[in-house]
């Protein structure tokens, strides 16, 4: 997104827009072009390749790393809890407390549609085991795959999410 800081007539005049119909325009006139374009950078992430992984859960430190990318992992963890129940589950939200016991992770399973909670304690293992759906996934790839097929004289087409 671009911000205008003020816009031009055709005399020359800037034309900045009222305050009464855009309050960010006091906010933005205090900023250079250059300066707000530099904040529209945000800095990246490189995406790390978690299917398939099964961590070691050697120490408390361990498992709550292990937790926080369960968390920012879009695909389905295989949880397998102290008492031997296991379970696949998306991890959706979390708590981290200052004791395994104080913090816990929600889930959602396939086999049921109510929201689940489970302690950090209760924890035993966890695999990365359903498919990443975010793996991959980038613009510039949905660009370069529309591209491809206007360019092969394909109609009607669009760019559609994986089933």
């Amino acid at each position: 997104m671009r911000l205008t800081v003020a816009q031009t007539n055709s005399a020359g005049s800037a034309n900045a827009a009222s305050p009464a119909k855009d309050p960010m325009t006091a906010e933005v006139q205090r900023y250079s072009l250059d300066q707000i374009e530099a904040l529209e950078i945000a800095p990246g992430s490189e995406h790390e390749k978690l299917e398939g992984w099964v961590p070691e859960l050697a120490s408390e430190d361990d498992l709550k790393q292990a937790l926080e990318k369960a968390f920012d992992y879009r695909g389905d963890v295989t949880v397998t809890l102290k008492s031997g129940e296991r379970f696949e589950a998306y991890i959706f939200n979390r708590s981290t407390g200052a004791t395994l016991d104080d913090s816990w992770v929600q889930y959602f399973t396939p086999s049921a549609p109510e929201k689940r909670k489970v302690s950090y304690a209760e924890i035993a293992r966890l695999e990365f085991t359903g498919k990443d759906r975010a793996a991959g996934k980038h613009w510039e790839d949905w660009v370069k795959a529309y591209n491809e097929k206007k360019a092969a004289g394909e109609k009607n087409i669009g760019l559609h999410p994986e089933a």
